[in-house]
């Protein structure tokens, strides 16, 4: 790996994990991907133990550290807003 090459690499402060893909795909394209990774990546609640320790395993599936418990969701995030709204007339 040459020194210019290293440097070009290092400089991610805008566009962060897409900085993998260099000045391709334009800059608005770089952002999305940004946002869905973000998403995809944090840990979230679990809904049988309550602990913030879901973590995505593959596309739309999703599993519990702590407890274990896996079940199939959203492909970016665990619960989509098509099934937080079924849920919810299923409240009532």
């Amino acid at each position: 790996m040459t020194t210019a090459f290293a440097r070009i690499m290092a400089r991610t402060k805008k566009v962060k994990m897409a900085g993998r893909f260099g000045p391709r795909y334009g800059l608005r394209v770089r952002r999305m991907i940004i946002k869905i990774e973000e998403l995809q990546r944090q840990k979230y609640v679990c809904k049988r133990c309550g602990k913030k320790a879901v973590k995505r395993v593959g596309t739309g599936i999703w599993e519990c550290k702590a407890c274990g418990y896996k079940f199939a969701g959203g492909c970016y995030v665990p619960s989509t807003t098509i099934a937080q709204s079924f849920e919810k007339s299923l409240e009532r």
